[in-house]
């Protein structure tokens, strides 16, 4: 065991984390660095990296000879080459489940801000009007939610849904019905979750499968009043079917936090739409998720360091066939 590892971290992290691993680890943010990408450069000096949003591709993976594990700051890894790193011995893994509540409560937020016109509402005030039957909203009990994907973001939203007088279903063919409660109706087809549903909300992780899974017809299906809420991944959205929806008025309305490209353009024609409610992917950026998630990433590095893989690998199998 070496007596001590080069770190590299994200640009912004809760110093918990970093601290808690001081005893054997010397941590250097990316933001130390001229640019990320200068960053990843210098990667063969490093022992370990903690990555959010940072894309670590093979050629990345060529160069950090000395890389033993890439602990991902969040659940997500479609910015991390997992087969490259397998190929090289490295290890993967994530922190699942550390900011699901906060997730949960933002796609929460959204559905709510939809329903009730808030993004409208505040300009129309801010103007200096005060018009009160222009914004009519709906409430949310007695509503059917729908939940593409049943993780452990899904299962916040559930519960929160249900306690406040929701009926929740769910389609999501990975998960087993051991892991779905009673009170959560099974879907067995896609196209059913949107026609049973009042409201979808997306939480699939971004596949070949997945990618452009919520397009035209499913978006048909969910009708005139529906509102569809992604905090997930955005290319799991078609966003121009998603406009053409609002357009034609097959949708009452959309909250997103994620896009097809981030940030989007300057120009994106969702921003002048009244009926979407945008933010830039801060459905897990709390305090208490930003915490969270520094401190097991930490501990991830950890245990490898200690000898083990993390509970969270998720190149388990790729590594176990190498002989790890």
């Amino acid at each position: 065991m070496s007596s001590q590892w080069e770190v590299l971290l994200p640009p912004h992290i809760d110093p918990s984390g970093p601290e808690s691993i001081g005893d054997f680890a010397r941590c250097t943010g990316m933001n130390e660095y001229d640019s990320v990408d200068a960053a990843l450069d210098d990667v063969g000096r490093y022992d370990a990296v903690v990555v959010r949003v940072a894309e670590l591709d093979a050629a990345v993976f060529d160069r950090a000879h000395r890389l033993k594990v890439v602990a991902k700051h969040g659940t997500g890894l479609d910015n991390v080459d997992v087969d490259a790193a397998s190929a090289r011995g490295i290890v993967v893994c994530n922190t699942p489940g550390a900011n699901a509540r906060s997730v949960a409560e933002h796609a929460t937020a959204l559905l709510f801000g939809v329903r009730r016109a808030l993004r409208p509402a505040d300009s129309h005030v801010r103007a200096g009007n005060w018009d009160r039957s222009a914004f009519v909203g709906r409430e949310l009990t007695g509503d059917t939610l729908g939940l593409f994907g049943f993780g452990a973001i899904a299962r916040e939203v559930a519960d929160l849904a249900q306690g406040m007088g929701q009926s929740v279903c769910t389609y999501d063919p990975y998960v087993s019905d051991d892991d779905v409660p009673a009170r959560v109706e099974r879907i067995s087809d896609f196209q059913d979750l949107f026609e049973r549903s009042d409201a979808v909300s997306v939480h699939a992780p971004l596949t070949p499968e997945t990618r452009g899974a919520v397009s035209t017809e499913e978006l048909h299906a969910l009708g005139r009043d529906g509102v569809l809420v992604n905090t997930s991944r955005g290319p799991i959205v078609d966003e121009m079917a998603l406009l053409a929806a609002l357009d034609e008025g097959r949708l009452a309305g959309a909250g997103l936090d994620t896009f097809a490209e981030e940030p989007p353009g300057a120009d994106h024609p969702l921003y002048a739409r009244d009926d979407v409610l945008l933010t830039p992917h801060v459905g897990g950026v709390t305090a208490e998720a930003l915490a969270r998630m520094s401190q097991r990433a930490a501990a991830n590095v950890r245990t490898v360091y200690e000898g083990a893989l993390p509970d969270s690998t998720v190149n388990r199998a790729a590594l176990d066939g190498g002989g790890r």
